[in-house]
Parts: structure tokens; C-alpha cells; sequence
């Protein structure tokens, strides 16, 4: 007499056999996985951010020629608006069919993830605290509540345009991501898409009439702590209206 094999047999068999088919479709390129964010959350506050513009008042030729390095700010807030515009024109989202970005990168590796510090009033109706920006959403996750300016300042050597910008942004790197692509040779191709990602926000800032600096001195480790992040920070640019 033929025996059947039992129904938990033939759930674990057909399990086992479709979780092997998907590991040979995703070696093979039939299906691609889409990294999420590797920003640890510990508090999943979403602030969704208002769609960017996609054209603006001023052209690439006049930012380019206006772009500059500025340090004085004076204070005001900034709108929700325009944090959620640079973030964009840093990171954001072009081409959602592939998750193509506002910034080349070595093989759509993309390596790099963008938190921003926003002082007590830096941004109207936006609490104070370290976010993260989410480029797939257009969104910030609050990641600590609370004014921190003051120790990313100290981090940043005492430098006084961090403290006082209502808003900085911080860029971090996690080099395996493209590093697992291109080895070695990998390392350099991050740091030539922080520079990409950096000038789109001197270009963007400057289309805005706002002002920004890239800083580049400070102590890594401080600033991981105070960002509570794994990836390697690289640049911070503080950002603000011109004095």
C-alpha cells in the first residue's frame, strides 16, 4: 500500500524548496533586494517632509557662480520645506524604478546615509533632535529628542558655525556596501560620492539663499557616539541664512 508522507512533512518540504528557489533567484540577478536604511531607530517618530521642487528661481550656471563657503548665520529658522529640499537634492530619490539617487554612486552601492541635528527652533514645527533622513519615504525618523549643537560643536573642535546653524547636517559612510562590490579600490569611490553629495547641497542651499560650509575636522568617534550610528562619519555641514 502506497503511504503518503504527512502534511507537516509536505509544508517543511515545500518550504524548503521555495526558500532554496528565491536564494537561486537572487544569486542569479532574477531578483534584486533592495537594501534598507542601516540607521539603528530607537524611536519611530516619522516626520514626513513636503515634496521637493523640481525647478526653482535660480539657475545651475548663477548657483555655481554664487556658491561660497559661509560660516555666519543669522539664526532664523529655517521651514520644514527647505530642510526636506536639500535633503532631496543630497540624497533623495530620482528614478523610483531602481531607487536611483539625486547623486552618482559606484554600482548604486550607495553607501552613504544623511543625519541632521536641529536645534531647539532651528526648523519651524519641527522638534529639536538628531534624525535620520529615509531618501525612499522623504522622511525624517527622530533618532534622540533634544538640542544637541552644543556637543556636535565640541566634537567639531568648538567650531562656533556648528553650534550656531539651526540645522547641520551630518554625512556617514558604510564603505562595505560598495567596498563588498569593488574591494579596496571601493574606499576611494565613497569619498567621490561624498563630494558629489556634497556640492549638490552647496548648489541646492545656494538656490535656496541660505549658506553652508563643509567640515570636514572632527573627532569620528565623538561624533558616532553622539549620532549612536556604525557608519563612519565624513562630512558635517551646518546650514543657515546668510548673515
Amino acid at each position: 500500500m502506497m503511504r503518503y508522507p504527512s502534511l507537516w512533512r509536505s509544508v517543511v518540504l515545500s518550504s524548503v524548496v521555495i526558500l532554496a528557489s528565491i536564494i537561486i533567484a537572487v544569486q542569479m540577478g532574477a531578483i534584486r533586494i533592495r537594501k534598507p536604511s542601516q540607521a539603528p531607530i530607537t524611536m519611530m517618530e516619522v516626520v514626513a517632509l513636503p515634496a521637493p521642487s523640481l525647478r526653482g528661481t535660480m539657475s545651475v550656471e548663477e548657483a555655481i557662480y554664487r556658491r561660497r563657503s559661509i560660516r555666519e548665520y543669522t539664526g532664523e529658522p529655517l521651514t520644514l520645506k527647505e530642510l526636506g529640499q536639500i535633503l532631496w537634492a543630497a540624497q533623495g530619490i530620482t528614478f523610483p524604478e531602481y531607487g536611483f539617487r539625486s547623486a552618482p554612486s559606484a554600482g548604486a552601492t550607495y553607501p552613504l546615509e544623511i543625519y541632521v541635528s536641529v536645534r531647539e527652533g532651528g526648523i519651524e514645527g519641527l522638534a529639536s533632535g538628531i534624525y535620520h533622513y529615509d531618501p525612499f519615504s522623504h522622511s525624517l525618523i527622530l533618532i534622540k529628542p533634544g538640542d544637541y549643537s552644543q556637543e556636535l560643536a565640541h566634537a567639531a573642535l568648538d567650531q562656533e558655525w556648528v553650534r550656531k546653524a539651526p540645522v547641520c547636517l551630518i554625512l556617514t559612510a558604510e564603505f562595505k556596501r560598495t567596498t563588498s562590490v569593488y574591494g579596496e579600490r571601493g574606499i576611494r569611490y565613497v569619498y567621490m560620492e561624498a563630494g558629489h553629495v556634497g556640492q549638490n547641497i552647496y548648489l541646492q542651499t545656494t538656490s535656496l539663499g541660505l549658506g553652508t560650509v563643509a567640515v570636514g575636522a572632527f573627532h569620528d568617534n565623538e561624533v558616532k557616539s553622539l549620532l549612536g550610528c556604525m557608519e563612519d562619519p565624513i562630512y558635517i555641514f551646518p546650514v543657515g541664512r546668510k548673515a
